[in-house]
């Protein structure tokens, strides 16, 4: 029944979506023909296009995350042009040809940023992401051709001002700056996405992953779904050449956002926007935004949202307090029915011989919840008992309810068990540590959780069970850091309380299983430059490099994620880029997977880019060729980075 909401919106809404580009399409070069008692005309009409367009973009204040800083920047130089046009406007004597050639040249380049500028504010918020660095180079490509049309200004024929042609050159030198700049993308997004898509790695259908995904591309309300729906939808019409492998990938990460909010898992290229029994189609104000099935008892709750009241109900059971379309923090949860609407889908459903389906009920689902509640509390009164068997069965009872749905974590938090459990992470009983730790690491996949964990001081003791628990209670602190480490305040935090070493000596003699908690964690505690130091002087490296040549235990790829974080650091390039280092690079190059090729000229771009040696010692194991073989059979990214590379080779050969 999903169809019937999110994709009709998108029928109806989606053809809608686009309106202004295609009426200011692009201007032939080379305007011809206009005699010159209207070229005066002509000439202020350009200027005025340019700078209504400008001033329309700085109107946009709501661009995609992921693309959200690069947006602010191009639409900041572009605001430099104003003065600039202004001064052309006011210039009283005819213009000269030269003159029209570059209004021209410099519009097409305009609606060229224009277009960019909305695809970011209003296209798919996975396909950003997913391409984030294809969305770039098109960011790059603007600043280029911008830069070659400003500087061939003709500022004396147009008798530009001394302050005004100081401006715009600054601006050029802010262009080229701009785009040689290669700004590191949020790893942490680029890796969850490497893992969402992978067919072998078993953390693809990790709901902290997938709920960490939702939460940064900002895809947690129905709302949000519906709005991306038609997003999707516009996007695959418009790109046609878009690769079966990239919508299978977009659609596959929008069910499973679907499914976070407890709803079914569609195809919204394919599926019918109707009701498969009737053909009706069913109007989107029917269908609650919780379970997305026509309403039989609709309730209004506090912000004014109308939903089915067993649906809402359930979300109040599980915790929340917020409204699950809007986002808002609720007030009170109050629930109001809503008569005018329910007797309009009666009488739609008797107009149109539609009868409603009957809902399944469960006899026991009340009183189910309520023995729940009551468990829970049992347990959490069980964990300061005096008698130590009982404490023992209470936490280890509690570690399965939190492992086991998202409800629970809730009624365990809302209970008060995080603060008994953090003290018995330093009781002097090595099972009760063990599943307090994990009992605290289930219960981190909720967002509010890691903040009352971290609050509570839970940290060092995780820390000290890290390096000295038994081993697969230092297994899950190492993977109980990654989940806390999700909020920034706690990566600092884990630097500074020494958390760092312990993780690198399990990465080295850890277990399979705990090299990949300890990865997991470095990894994101990396992207804190401050623990890039702490990491390199930890020890990292090497390990690191030592899983590079161990394929039976595929950690390559983060592996190399790690490094290309630890490359941008100076120490970092010291310690990594030694010959042999440069070598193993090269022969992922030339015969790894898809994605090791792709991570390894990721690295080696990262080196050269700082100090040509690197690239000299590529040249010396052959990389040259294995990098134009990438630019015609590789990933998107590894294309590109190929591309990069060979351009920095032919650089460094002039130099």
């Amino acid at each position: 029944m999903v169809v019937m909401d999110l994709d009709e919106e998108a029928t109806r809404e989606g053809e809608n979506i686009e309106e202004v580009v295609n009426a200011e399409e692009s201007i032939d070069d080379e305007a011809v023909d206009i005699h010159e008692e209207e070229v005066g005309d002509v000439k202020d009409d350009l200027v005025g296009k340019i700078i209504t367009t400008i001033e329309f973009l700085d109107q946009i204040s709501d661009y995609r995350r992921t693309q959200q800083k690069e947006c602010f920047n191009l639409v900041r130089r572009l605001k430099i042009l104003i003065p600039f046009m202004d001064e052309i406007r006011g210039f009283e004597f005819p213009s000269p040809e030269s003159c029209m050639h570059f209004l021209n040249r410099l519009r097409k380049v305009i609606l060229a940023a224009r277009k960019l500028l909305e695809t970011c504010n209003n296209g798919s918020k996975i396909f950003l992401a997913l391409d984030s660095e294809l969305i770039m180079t098109r960011f790059h490509s603007i600043y280029e051709k911008l830069n070659r049309v400003l500087v061939k200004t003709p500022f004396d024929e147009l008798g530009i001002s001394d302050e005004v042609k100081d401006e715009v050159g600054s601006l050029c030198k802010q262009l080229k700056k701009a785009r040689r700049r290669t700004d590191t993308q949020d790893i942490e997004l680029a890796v969850d996405m490497m893992v969402m898509f992978s067919k072998t790695d078993p953390r693809n259908a990790d709901s902290a992953i997938i709920e960490r995904l939702a939460k940064k591309l900002e895809l947690q309300t129905m709302e949000d779904l519906k709005t991306e729906t038609i997003a999707i939808k516009t996007l695959v019409q418009e790109k046609g050449g878009l690769s079966i492998e990239t919508k299978q990938h977009i659609i596959e990460l929008l069910n499973k956002f679907k499914k976070l909010q407890g709803v079914e898992a569609t195809d919204v290229l394919y599926e019918p926007v109707i009701n498969k029994s009737t053909s009706l189609i069913l109007p989107h104000e029917f269908l609650c935004p919780i379970t997305l099935e026509i309403m039989q008892d609709p309730v209004i709750i506090a912000t004014g949202q109308t939903y089915e009241k067993e649906g809402i109900q359930k979300w109040f059971d599980a915790g929340h307090k917020t409204c699950p379309k809007t986002g808002q923090t609720l007030d009170h949860l109050s629930l109001a029915p809503n008569y005018a609407l329910k007797n309009i889908i009666l009488q739609w459903c008797e107009k149109n011989n539609f009868k409603i389906p009957e809902k399944e009920t469960s006899l026991h689902s009340e009183n189910d919840s309520e023995e729940q509640k009551d468990e829970v509390s049992l347990l959490v009164e069980a964990l300061s008992s005096s008698q130590l068997e009982e404490q023992r069965a209470s936490v280890k009872q509690m570690r399965l309810l939190a492992k086991e749905n998202p409800e629970n974590r809730v009624l365990i938090a809302n209970a008060g068990a995080i603060p008994l459990l953090v003290q018995l992470l330093s009781y002097p009983d090595s099972g009760i540590q063990e599943n307090a730790v994990t009992t605290l690491l289930n219960l981190s996949i909720d967002e509010t959780n890691k903040k009352l964990i971290s609050d509570e001081g839970a940290i060092p003791d995780i820390i000290e069970i890290l390096q000295n628990g038994n081993r697969e209670a230092r297994e899950n602190s190492a993977a109980a850091l990654f989940s806390l480490s999700m909020l920034d305040e706690n990566k600092v935090t884990i630097g500074l309380s020494n958390g760092i070493p312990p993780l690198v000596e399990l990465l080295q003699h850890g277990t399979s299983r705990g090299k990949k908690d300890a990865l997991t964690a470095l990894f994101n505690l990396s992207l804190n430059s401050a623990n890039k130091g702490r990491a390199i002087d930890a020890g990292i490296v090497q390990p690191l490099l030592q899983l590079l040549k161990d394929r039976n235990l595929g950690m390559i790829d983060e592996a190399l994620s790690i490094l290309l974080l630890l490359v941008s650091h100076p120490e970092g390039r010291q310690a990594i880029g030694q010959l042999s280092f440069i070598e193993t690079l090269v022969d992922f190059i030339r015969q790894g997977t898809p994605k090791n090729k792709e991570c390894a000229a990721s690295v080696l771009l990262e080196l050269g880019s700082n100090n040509s040696s690197f690239i000299l010692a590529a040249l010396q194991f052959g990389v040259y060729e294995y990098l134009v073989d990438i630019t015609s059979s590789g990933t998107n990214r590894a294309q590109r980075k190929a591309n990069a590379l060979i351009q920095l080779i032919s650089k460094s050969e002039q130099i």
